[in-house]
């Protein structure tokens, strides 16, 4: 475009563009007054910047065509050729444009009954669709640009969405993304959903997230966040009700932090705690009153299923020395590896004892002392194991089930 203005410019046809050339070159005396005035002379219609390029294009705004096309075959309906009733109103339109949209493209081109009809009665089944809906989304086959205020976006979207119309159905997107707020987020999320708008409703859920409750109400939070039901009662907590029995409760609420966190999490059922507590209670009044010893003889099944199971994991070879912590009936019990011993000790001294559990899953080799009965007077030792040093490696995971009291003949759970 360049090369083409300086073409124009070194080579004037006729003494006219000689004349514009002469007046561009001298705005404040124009040379152009000397002669016959010429009708293409702008030198008092509108001064140019003296430092802008002499073959600056000079631009008029028409009139549009696509305002024409708007006024003259939209709203007036000049030349219509099909008739589109809806919601009691109607409007008189033009196939050509109707075709921009996927709903009549099929509808014109298809084999319906619609296709050769003057008058086409729409139903509308959306209950967001309204007739100055309608309004907007048929004038938009007819103009370049859509203005579409954020209250009436849910209802422009709706109909678009009905028509087929993509072009305005992301335009509809993106002004619901330039507006939500706490006024517009719940329904531009429910409208998104409905009408498959992901990036909306993204959107919306990141503002949720940014504003929801930035400042809680205490009050509020109590009413939403408490439920009476424990959750193993609700329709959602049944299926995992088999898994929560097989759970050895008394291990659990013999530590008191743990037995709380029960309380508060809210998902056992109370009348199982209640049966568990009720079980442990007797359980130490046998001890304390009735000799209760423990068991007697080595009942595998009794003792596989009423047993306490504990683990420990020793990194590397060294002395350790732990407990298990929980309420034992008294029983201090603590686990002592030296010298590649295991031995378990009743303690009666108070000895700070670190402890520990191990999940991992990786097994090299294994030794078991099978079911035993031990009976141990106050701080006496009892070797459990003596491991093979050839055949020892680390990190040792220590294992073992207690059964300090008889166990009931009946389940409580």
């Amino acid at each position: 475009m360049g090369s083409l203005g300086s073409h124009f410019q070194s080579s004037p046809r006729g003494p006219e563009e000689a004349v514009e050339r002469q007046c561009a070159g001298n705005r404040h005396s124009c040379e152009c007054r000397k002669r016959k005035r010429s009708s293409h002379c702008e030198c008092d219609s509108e001064p140019e910047d003296e430092d802008s390029p002499l073959d600056t294009p000079r631009r008029k705004k028409l009139k549009s065509t696509s305002k024409y096309i708007y006024q003259t075959l939209f709203l007036n309906g000049e030349n219509s050729d099909i008739q589109i009733r809806a919601l009691g109103q109607e409007w008189n339109l033009h196939k050509i444009y109707l075709c921009q949209s996927g709903y009549f493209s099929s509808m014109f081109s298809g084999s319906w009954k619609e296709s050769n009809m003057m008058v086409i009665e729409l139903e509308i089944p959306d209950q967001n669709i309204d007739t100055e809906a309608l309004q907007v989304v048929f004038g938009s086959l007819y103009r370049d640009d859509v203005l579409i205020k954020p209250s009436r976006v849910v209802n422009i979207l709706a109909a678009a969405c009905m028509l087929q119309l993509d072009g305005l159905i992301q335009q509809c997107g993106e002004t619901m993304k330039e507006n939500v707020n706490v006024k517009t987020v719940c329904s531009y999320y429910n409208s998104a959903t409905m009408y498959g708008l992901d990036s909306v409703m993204k959107k919306c859920l990141e503002w949720l997230l940014n504003n929801l409750m930035t400042h809680q109400n205490v009050d509020l939070m109590k009413e939403l966040g408490y439920k009476e039901e424990p959750f193993l009662n609700t329709d959602d907590g049944m299926p995992f009700v088999p898994v929560f029995r097989h759970i050895r409760l008394q291990y659990i609420i013999n530590d008191l932090a743990s037995a709380r966190m029960l309380e508060r999490d809210n998902i056992l059922p109370p009348e199982w705690l209640s049966a568990v507590y009720k079980q442990q209670w007797f359980s130490m009044l046998r001890t304390e009153h009735d000799n209760d010893n423990g068991p007697q003889e080595a009942n595998k099944d009794a003792f596989e299923l009423n047993s306490m199971r504990c683990g420990r994991k020793l990194t590397k070879d060294g002395d350790y020395c732990w407990r298990w912590t929980g309420f034992n009936y008294g029983f201090d019990l603590l686990v002592t590896y030296t010298n590649r011993f295991i031995i378990f000790k009743r303690n009666t001294l108070s000895q700070p004892c670190g402890g520990a559990v191990s999940l991992q899953p990786r097994l090299v080799c294994s030794r078991s002392t099978g079911y035993q009965l031990v009976t141990l007077e106050k701080d006496q030792e009892y070797v459990v194991m003596n491991l093979d040093s050839r055949l020892l490696s680390f990190p040792l995971c220590v294992c073992c089930n207690f059964l300090y009291t008889s166990p009931n003949s009946s389940n409580i759970i």
